[in-house]
């Protein structure tokens, strides 16, 4: 199965990648659903991302901040998994990287920017809910650790955030228009380290495959699309994407 999936992306053009929390688990972030799973561990963490919350509730606010100082993101390195990707660009055969993840290992790895749609956002940069300034997140950071519980903006007092899209939040419209157009341009789409559970994101799977695509999907588990794609490789991410992209 690998060799034929390897087959497919030396023949190909055109790879899009969807890539999930599972590419970064070996990197030490852990992923949400996963047995291990952030939220698996610790339910109570959903209500961090729920915007409602959020925005309503100074101690969630508070927690969140705390939270965003200890997380693991800030020294993880890209592992094999990132690393592979990055060899598939340079190969010239990535024509986009849409990623689910914020913490921008790709970027660390050395894809390029302008290749990495982040339909989910950044972790790195705070926004300001009232007047949409934007810094980069560890400046803000340092403010907490200097005793800031719940930094506001400086600018206009509003309410600061991660530069993420939170449950409840919409996301950006022409990020999702891109993700999808760049799928229906796949000659070969890999989804990797993901449940594909997450709409409309999940949905770059099915128009890959309507619009011709060959779909490989490589994740540690079973996800919701399993049925739809031609190859299903389970196991470990950062051993088995350098064999199928061939780095």
């Amino acid at each position: 199965m690998i060799g034929d999936v390897r087959r497919w992306v030396d023949e190909a053009h055109r790879v899009v990648v969807l890539t999930g929390a599972g590419i970064s688990t070996d990197s030490g972030i852990p992923d949400f659903r996963g047995p291990q799973g952030v939220w698996t561990k610790n339910p109570l963490a959903e209500r961090l991302s729920d915007i409602r919350y959020y925005m309503t509730d100074p101690e969630v606010r508070k927690a969140s901040w705390r939270s965003r100082l200890e997380h693991p993101a800030w020294t993880a390195k890209p592992n094999r998994g990132h690393l592979a990707l990055v060899a598939l660009e340079r190969r010239g055969k990535l024509h986009a990287l849409i990623t689910q993840n914020i913490d921008e290992l790709h970027q660390q790895a050395g894809n390029s920017p302008d290749k990495v749609i982040e339909v989910h956002g950044t972790m790195r940069k705070v926004v300001c809910m009232r007047c949409g300034w934007q810094g980069p997140m560890l400046e803000t950071l340092a403010r907490v650790r200097a005793g800031e519980e719940d930094p506001p903006c400086r600018a206009c007092g509003g309410i600061l955030k991660s530069a993420t899209i939170s449950f409840g939040q919409a996301l950006v419209p022409e990020v999702i228009e891109r993700a999808m157009r760049v799928a229906e341009e796949a000659e070969v789409l890999l989804a990797v380290g993901t449940t594909l559970q997450v709409y409309p994101v999940a949905g770059v799977v099915p128009a890959a495959k309507a619009a011709g695509a060959r779909v490989a999907i490589v994740n540690a588990g079973p996800t919701a699309m399993d049925d739809l794609a031609d190859a299903v490789i389970s196991g470990s991410i950062s051993e088995l994407l350098p064999q199928i992209v061939g780095s």
